[in-house]
């Protein structure tokens, strides 16, 4: 069942979003080369209790971190470690605070230094795939029309799209329905209508190459089959009457 929001949880939802999105700006002022992926995430980890609010991601399904942390080839899912960037990797960073029992939620690639021209447009057209979708987080589209303008976006660029991970709905729970893939599934036979009230979380993960994944022994860590290389970009959207609300804003937002 699909839970509408009301005036009252949506706001809650904006404090938690406002939240996630500067621990966001956070992670990603700290991606220079030198620094440790364990570093970042004690960063992020201080300033989501800083703000009253408890790390989503730590200890979901025994998830052993605030914030998953992923570098190059790696999708999602990434654990963050000693392990230290160095100039042009490609950094994702998926981030969850939740707040009076509401969850904010995004993510965001980042490059270490100057990136290569491949690099940089594939950043770029991640974050313009979440971008297109959302022109069509609108009362009366449905879930498809958000995913086939992600899927439309990744092609028409020559990338592909991650189908075995996909958006969600989000509240307060990391993962709500519906589903939110960022390709269309034929065989889906669910495809809910949109309604003012629904709070969804669009992520578009893009494959440089192959949309083929696996998951590495540590059972978590999401990386390409091919090793090319991928970005993600996220945020919590709430639907409504006019146009969709970003909640996991803030000033500077990437």
């Amino acid at each position: 069942m699909i839970k509408r929001k009301t005036a009252r949880e949506i706001e809650l939802m904006r404090q938690a979003g406002k939240i996630a999105a500067e621990a966001r700006n956070i992670a990603g002022s700290m991606v220079t080369a030198g620094t440790s992926t364990r570093s970042i995430n004690k960063a992020v980890h201080k300033y989501i209790t800083s703000q009253g609010a408890v790390p989503s991601f730590l200890g979901y399904r025994d998830f052993p971190a605030t914030i998953c942390i992923s570098i190059n080839d790696e999708v999602i899912h990434g654990i963050p470690s000693h392990r230290k960037l160095v100039q042009g990797d490609i950094v994702s960073i998926d981030i969850g605070a939740t707040k009076n029992g509401y969850v904010g939620d995004c993510a965001a690639t980042f490059i270490v230094g100057k990136g290569s021209p491949e690099a940089e447009k594939l950043v770029e057209v991640t974050r313009k795939c979440f971008y297109e979708a959302l022109k069509y987080a609108r009362e009366g589209y449905r879930v498809s029309d958000i995913s086939k303008a992600v899927q439309d976006c990744a092609e028409q660029n020559g990338y592909s799209v991650v189908k075995e991970y996909c958006g969600h709905g989000v509240g307060t729970k990391i993962h709500e329905t519906p589903e939110v893939p960022n390709y269309v599934d034929k065989k889906k036979k669910s495809n809910p209508r949109l309604f003012s009230g629904m709070t969804l979380a669009i992520e578009p993960m893009i494959n440089a190459g192959q949309p083929e994944i696996q998951v590495l022994d540590d059972n978590w860590t999401v990386v390409t089959a091919d090793g090319s290389t991928s970005a993600h970009y996220e945020n919590t959207i709430l639907i409504t009457e006019g146009d969709p609300e970003i909640l996991t804003v803030c000033e500077g937002m990437p």
